[in-house]
Formats: C-alpha cells, sequence, structure tokens
C-alpha cells in the first residue's frame, strides 16, 4: 500500500465529529509524514469543513462518495492506506465503506458503539480480513478504548511485572460533557431495528464457543446500584458498559487464540462511581434514571417523544461544554494470587466529543505511521479490537498526545 496516494482519508468528515477528525489531523498530523484528505457525500459542505480549519488545510483534497454508493467507496479506499470514518449510524452508513476496505486491504477504524452490527462484520470479513492483513477496528472512541486499552494493559502488567495471570478487571467510570445528535441517532436506531435485544448477549463478539451457566452468571451485564468494595464507594450501571464489556471480552478471547491470554476464565465489568457525599443515593439515582430511559426506548411512541427532544444530527454541545468536559476511568485489576493492580486513564476534554476525536485519530495515525510495531506484526489482520490491533503502540501515541494513562498506581 505505499504506492496508495493518502495515507489517511477523513470519511464523514462534515459531520459534527467529523469536523472535530479535520480540526484534529490539521494541528497533529504532520504534512512531511501523512498524506491526508477528506470525504463524504456533499462537495459543500466539505468545502465548508475544510474552511472552518483555515489555511493548514488548503491543501487538503475533497473526496465525494455517498455512504450507498459502492463504485465510489471502492475508489476512495484503493487511493488510501487508512480510512477513518465518523459517519454513522454505521448499522446504516458503515457496511459498505468496510466491504470496500476488506476487498482493497485498506486498514479502518471508526467510532461506532452498535456491537450488533461489529457482529455482522465479524460473520461477513473476519476471515478475508484476517488472510490479507487487513485491521478492521470498529469502537476506537470513547467506546471503547479507555475499557479495551485499560483492560489489556493492567493484564499485560500483571504478567510483565508480578509474574501472574490476571483473573479480572473492573473499570470505573466518571465525566461530564456534552452528547451530539449522530450519537443519540446510533442509539434509536438501535432500538428501531430491534438490534438492542441482541446487544444484550454477553459473548456477542467473542468467537464462537460455549459457555458455561457460572460464566454466562458472572458476566451478565449489573442492572442496579451496589456497594463495590474494590473502589470503596457505591457504583452504577455505566451506560455505555453494554458495548465497552463485549470489545474487553473479544479482545481476552482473540488473545487466548493467539496463545496470548490475559488468564484462565478472565472476567471484566464496569460500573459509572459515585463520588461522596451521599454517593449511595447518587448511585441509585444514576441506575434508577438509566431504567427509565432504557424502558422509554422500548416503546414506539415514547422513543418518538425522546427523539423529538434530543439533539439533531450534525448538532452537538458548544465548543465550551466540549472543553470543560472530561472522563476518569479508574481500573481494578485482580491477579490470580488475588493481588490487585490499579491503573487509571484520564483526560480533559469531553468524552463524547474531545475524547472520542484524540482516541479514533491517534488509532488512525498508529496504523499509518508505526505499522511495523503494531502487534502482531503485518500478518494480523481481522475484525479486531483496539487492544488486539493497537495496543501498546496506541497507548504511548495517546500518552504523547497528553491524556493520562498510569498503570501500576
Amino acid at each position: 500500500m505505499s504506492d496508495r496516494k493518502y495515507d489517511v482519508v477523513l470519511y464523514g468528515a462534515s459531520g459534527f465529529t467529523g469536523k472535530q477528525t479535520v480540526q484534529y489531523f490539521a494541528a497533529h498530523a504532520d504534512p512531511s509524514q501523512v498524506r491526508w484528505a477528506i470525504a463524504g457525500r456533499n462537495r459543500q459542505a466539505l468545502e465548508a469543513a475544510k474552511a472552518h480549519v483555515g489555511i493548514k488545510a488548503s491543501a487538503i483534497d475533497i473526496l465525494v462518495a455517498d455512504a450507498q454508493d459502492q463504485d465510489a467507496l471502492d475508489k476512495i479506499a484503493s487511493q488510501t492506506r487508512v480510512l477513518l470514518s465518523t459517519a454513522g449510524p454505521f448499522a446504516l452508513y458503515g457496511t459498505k465503506v468496510v466491504d470496500a476496505c476488506v476487498r482493497f486491504g485498506t486498514h479502518y477504524v471508526d467510532i461506532t458503539g452498535e456491537t450488533p452490527w461489529v457482529k455482522d462484520l465479524i460473520d461477513r470479513y473476519q476471515e478475508r480480513a484476517a488472510a490479507s492483513g487487513t485491521r478492521i477496528i470498529p469502537c476506537c472512541g470513547f467506546d471503547s478504548v479507555p475499557s479495551d486499552l485499560g483492560a489489556y494493559l493492567i493484564a499485560r502488567h500483571m504478567q510483565k511485572n508480578l509474574g501472574i495471570s490476571c483473573k479480572e478487571v473492573k473499570g470505573y467510570f466518571q465525566f461530564a460533557g456534552g452528547v451530539n445528535g449522530g450519537t443519540l441517532a446510533t442509539g434509536f436506531n438501535l432500538y428501531e431495528s430491534g438490534q438492542a435485544a441482541r446487544a444484550r448477549d454477553p459473548f456477542l463478539l467473542n468467537p464462537a464457543a460455549e459457555h458455561s451457566s457460572d460464566e454466562i452468571k458472572f458476566n451478565l451485564d449489573p442492572t442496579k446500584s451496589q456497594y463495590d468494595p474494590d473502589s470503596g464507594t457505591w457504583v452504577a450501571p455505566f451506560v455505555m458498559g453494554v458495548t465497552n464489556v463485549r470489545i474487553v471480552r473479544r479482545s481476552a478471547a482473540l488473545f487466548g487464540e493467539w496463545r496470548e491470554p490475559y488468564g484462565p476464565g478472565f472476567r471484566y465489568q464496569e460500573f459509572q462511581k459515585s463520588n461522596a457525599p451521599r454517593s449511595r443515593f447518587k448511585a441509585k439515582v444514576r441506575s434508577g434514571v438509566l431504567s427509565a430511559f432504557e424502558s422509554l426506548m422500548k416503546g414506539t411512541f415514547t422513543r418518538g417523544m425522546l427523539k423529538s427532544l434530543m439533539p439533531k444530527p450534525g448538532t452537538g454541545p458548544s465548543e465550551k461544554v466540549m472543553n470543560n468536559g472530561w472522563f476518569r476511568c479508574e481500573l481494578v485489576g485482580t491477579a490470580a494470587d488475588d493481588r490487585k493492580v490499579r491503573g487509571i486513564i484520564s483526560d480533559q476534554g469531553d468524552p463524547g466529543n474531545r475524547a472520542t476525536v484524540k482516541f479514533v485519530c491517534e488509532s488512525a495515525l498508529a496504523l499509518a505511521l508505526n505499522p511495523s510495531e503494531l502487534p502482531g506484526g503485518s500478518q494480523r489482520g481481522g475484525v479486531l479490537t483496539p487492544a488486539t490491533a493497537l495496543g501498546d503502540v496506541l497507548a504511548e501515541r495517546l500518552r504523547r498526545a497528553g491524556m493520562r494513562i498510569e498503570i501500576g498506581i
């Protein structure tokens, strides 16, 4: 792929999140190292996104392709080594993009949290992408990099520094920020398409295998608030846990197939953490709100009401809200001998926009600039995860980009 015209193409660049990827590349992608272009379905909107960035983006090419135009998408995929997509809902607009990438051997990253769609990608493209060494990496945003990379780093720290396998990792999230219309549209489509129930399978993304009743029991999603002794406070179910834990479990299962396991019977769960004072009350309120929201989403009428009140695709929070936002993911790993290893991943900037953009852009840049350092070497391909496809390379890039990632604290 060294003879291709571009190293990275940003697809969906005129959307709310897509514009932020253009800004990120303009600020952080050295033009002497990275040849990049922007793409989407509307040239005028792409011109506006390009103009918004300013003089640094004056030489960026614009490529036009509707998400349903396979020929146009093929033309884009054939010209680049890496394609970064922010055009969701991905179940509606992502399949033909991935199809083009698989056929042309183009590495792919996106920001989806739609695990049923990811399962469909696995069923359709895993074997072909694995055979060609093409890395198809969904869920490279806030869904699910902190969870997946955090569990990976904890497990490897135990193996390297303690000489012992990892039994369990738990993640505890806190955050502040806004939500954009594209994220909400994805959630609505999950229920409207009837895929929400499918997403509840705890092993949805794992390679086919039999799971014992005990294994299923220990991996069910939490549904109520509870006191958690490892965090020393009350916790509630985390709104993105239904996506993140399935990505982490896929990573653990793939590493197991490659004889690089985290540990026998490895488990992962995550929660939203509540601080004192009144941590129990806060956790119960969060759990109740999440349960009520899910109930409203299940009903056609109530879902329609919610949809009419929420931000629309292409819109999102203000610059001030995004800049003042933050996230913190605390990790607690339990070794086979019950020793604990703690870690933290955190950053300034709201998770659904600023952090997501940093995660996905650095993932694309890792593929473009660090191919020889990636885990598994050039032969590793398939529908992968951030940990299995990018691993320590992504962790180091994020640290250099200002994110706090500390393990063994």
